[in-house]
């Protein structure tokens, strides 16, 4: 019997955000209870952490070097043949896809039955004189249409005056719970169970928005954390002191130091959001045990990329720090359908591009040539398999493009545009706290590091590696122009 298959991604999850993890502060009830019915994987990354390039790995099962998308570029069309939810289809499954997509075009179905969409505020879709009619968020946007049928023709996603990357304010959200967007993420979800075709199996993929920015929860959310002890950001010895420039009072900086107060309700408002979507999830599991599909589903929940909330005054993501780059992962089976050991963690290194073989393999489907990653059914039944060493990250950002890689104990960065490196030790200091580069006792270890990514890179367009040494300095890119032709 081919179970049932939901997927649930959040946008800007930090991996560490789960009080199963006993993070000082965030709870996590119904996670946390999806944790103890499956496997929680601890050491998931999104390669190229920021929305496109970590959704085109997570529909494909690809690498970045595959799939072509190596930093953040909208309006690139999406037409790789083989995705998650086309395969999924061959297969008997009844596709549906709840939420954000964030493809091009916007109303791209890329495998799946049918989509209801909400991508959040888009430049490109917002941008009046950049835009045409058909890609314009009227056009594409079907949260908005119900939202004003509920709350009036004039209701926006500027109301509350927050920009869709400002990760250093917050306010709380304005109208009735039920009209929020993570409410209705699952209010449609819901709706898939009723309307499904009950003769298929159904792959749902529930992709909500939040916890990235705006930072606008429900005021009984923020209520929980407004007033607990949150531990201030963590900051590496390497960290930038000053900022003398005062890049900390930019409400979408991506880096300074904000005013305390600022920080501390940004920081509740986040934990506040991830809070909502929990009990948000939580009200869909009642639902699925409602329509009796509860114990033949197995249900994966992860995040595209992480964000930094001031860890060493950096905010957002697209950095390869472990608050930018690792996700939540959690691979639940209700019903035992799968063999998993419950109830256990993993410590392999993972990624985003396993979600695919994952699924397929859980539904008895072939897995596409086209894939890169692994199925984690062998690690989630604890069996000794192989696997692979480390994994290679990397996103475009001007003077800040980076490379990381990294097995989970170690990790090396190269920052490509000005040859900066750095070395953490994540078994001693998981916080990345002290920069090894220069003590002689990992001298070993950085020029082992060093060697695997210029190997990892000897075959890449921009020219980063002659195959034996890092070239510094070769301009980096958004798209790989002859991986990108190839995968679409």
């Amino acid at each position: 019997m081919q179970p049932n298959i939901l997927l649930i991604s959040v946008d800007q999850m930090r991996g560490d955000c789960l009080s199963i993890l006993d993070h000082p502060v965030v709870d996590t009830p119904n996670l946390d209870q999806l944790a103890r019915q499956g496997v929680l994987f601890r050491n998931a990354y999104s390669a190229t952490p920021s929305c496109i390039p970590a959704r085109a790995a997570m529909l494909t099962g690809m690498s970045q070097h595959n799939h072509g998308r190596v930093g953040y570029q909208d309006q690139v069309p999406w037409n790789y043949t083989d995705t998650l939810p086309a395969v999924l289809a061959q297969n008997g499954y009844h596709t549906q896809c709840v939420g954000k997509m964030h493809v091009y075009p916007a109303r791209n179905l890329c495998g799946f039955h049918n989509v209801v969409m909400h991508d959040g505020y888009l430049h490109h879709n917002r941008y009046k004189t950049k835009n045409t009619v058909a890609e314009s968020f009227d056009s594409c946007d079907d949260y908005l249409p119900w939202l004003r049928e509920r709350a009036g023709a004039s209701c926006d996603l500027l109301d509350l005056g927050l920009d869709c990357n400002a990760s250093t304010i917050a306010r709380p959200w304005h109208l009735p719970e039920a009209l929020h967007p993570t409410n209705w993420v699952v209010t449609q979800s819901i709706d898939f169970l009723r309307r499904r075709d009950p003769r298929k199996p159904y792959f749902l993929s529930m992709s909500f928005v939040r916890p990235h920015p705006p930072f606008d929860p429900p005021q009984a959310f923020l209520d929980m954390y407004l007033d607990a002890d949150i531990p201030e950001p963590v900051v590496g010895d390497w960290a930038e002191a000053e900022d003398t420039e005062r890049f900390g009072l930019n409400p979408i900086t991506n880096k300074g130091i904000v005013p305390k107060n600022r920080l501390r309700r940004a920081q509740a408002a986040y934990y506040a959001l991830i809070t909502h979507i929990d009990h948000q999830i939580g009200r869909f599991l009642q639902a699925m045990v409602e329509y009796g599909v509860h114990n033949n589903t197995v249900i994966l929940f992860t995040s595209d990329h992480g964000e930094l909330l001031g860890d060493h005054h950096l905010f957002r993501k697209a950095l390869p720090y472990e608050g930018s780059a690792k996700v939540p992962f959690l691979l639940s089976d209700p019903g035992n359908m799968l063999n998993l050991k419950h109830n256990t963690t993993n410590e392999q290194v993972i990624e985003i591009r396993d979600i695919m073989p994952t699924l397929l393999d859980a539904a008895g489907a072939s897995i596409p040539q086209s894939v890169d990653g692994l199925s984690l059914l062998p690690l989630a039944r604890g069996e000794q398999a192989p696997w692979r060493e480390f994994i290679h990250g990397e996103h475009e950002g001007k003077d800040m493009s980076n490379h990381y890689i990294t097995d989970g104990k170690q990790k090396y960065i190269w920052f490509s545009q000005t040859g900066r490196e750095q070395l953490f030790d994540l078994q001693q200091d998981p916080q990345e706290m002290n920069n090894r580069v220069d003590d002689p006792m990992y001298r070993t270890s950085l020029e082992s590091w060093r060697g695997r990514l210029a190997v990892e890179l000897a075959e890449r367009e921009e020219g980063y590696s002659d195959g034996n040494q890092l070239i510094i300095g070769c301009p980096a890119q958004t798209v790989l122009k002859r991986s990108f032709a190839a995968a679409t």
